[in-house]
């Protein structure tokens, strides 16, 4: 049978007696005693799960540590569009990993809009269960990620569930890393944010795979692999730069180099170790003849080639 409790004098909310809504109660009460306002707790329309509808005192909401980085270019296009319509109507996804902490997954460019307004209040979604901040990929529409955000945001998740859960792999969290390539990126885009990951990511994307090992170990292999990406790279420099001496200057040229260097081919049904890979590789690169290299062959290429994501 269900009840209705009067929780703010803005609402009223009526749900069943069960296990998850006395969650969300407990929830709906901490958001009260930190300063906000819970406007409804509702069961959403596709798995039910319990969520509340808040605002949130400002100060108290931050991105969740696994965020990409914020584009000042994005904030600032999207302040100027809620000054424009005097309002803001689309509300941020919460979690909160202790009291008086809120973390959004899905939404840092609108609470930073909010930040620049000096909003008293950021209209927040609350979910109930802390571990969606992992589903940031997942989550994250508003701007859509390239390669770079993407990879860093794994790799910041991996680290924080090293800590936190070093019990599990990668398999166990293969949903929320979504591809094993992007945990190898990034690392190497921790280093060098400037790093040709579109570039060597065709390549990543076949040969690199989901370890079964505990997340600290296979971190410590995963900083092997970067470093075996890291000497071919290195190695795809040295390539390039011979190409720039003889004028040839193309954004595109170290994907024709690897493409044409690479160990792989379509026409492999068994592909060789993500190890066996990359030494060949860089020994392809090495033994590269650049002086066979046109301008116009790399510019055709670029041409026909989809895009890289960067």
């Amino acid at each position: 049978m269900a009840r209705a409790v009067r929780l703010t004098r803005m609402a009223w909310i009526t749900y069943p007696e069960t296990e998850a809504s006395r969650e969300a109660q407990a929830l709906a009460a901490q958001v009260e005693r930190d300063g906000g306002h819970v406007l409804a707790v509702y069961q959403d329309p596709v798995g039910e799960h319990w969520h509340l509808f808040a605002l949130l005192p400002r100060d108290k909401v931050e991105a969740s540590p696994y965020q990409r980085d914020l584009s000042p270019t994005h904030v600032k296009r999207l302040s100027e569009a809620v000054k424009r319509l005097d309002r803001f109507v689309d509300p941020i996804v919460v979690v909160s990993p202790s009291a008086g902490a809120y973390w959004t997954p899905n939404g840092n460019h609108r609470r930073a809009v909010l930040d620049r307004l000096k909003a008293a209040y950021v209209p927040a979604i609350v979910v109930t269960e802390p571990d969606i901040s992992y589903d940031v990929l997942a989550l994250n529409t508003e701007k859509a990620h390239n390669l770079k955000e993407r990879s860093l945001e794994v790799i910041r998740m991996y680290r924080a569930l090293a800590d936190t859960q070093p019990s599990t792999t990668e398999e166990d969290w293969a949903h929320q890393f979504e591809s094993a390539h992007l945990i190898t990126l990034g690392l190497l885009y921790e280093q060098n944010k400037k790093f040709a990951g579109g570039a060597f990511a065709p390549i990543l994307r076949r040969v690199d795979k989901f370890s079964k090992a505990r997340l600290p170990k296979s971190l410590e292999e995963r900083e092997e692999r970067a470093e075996m990406v890291r000497a071919c790279d290195a190695a795809l420099a040295g390539a390039v730069a011979k190409l720039k001496k003889r004028g040839i200057n193309h954004p595109y040229v170290k994907n024709y180099v690897l493409a044409r260097t690479t160990p792989l081919t379509r026409a492999r049904k068994t592909l060789p170790s993500f190890e066996q890979t990359f030494k060949k590789l860089v020994e392809n690169i090495e033994a590269f003849d650049v002086s066979k290299v046109r301008y116009d062959d790399i510019q055709r290429v670029a041409i026909m080639a989809a895009p890289a994501a960067e």
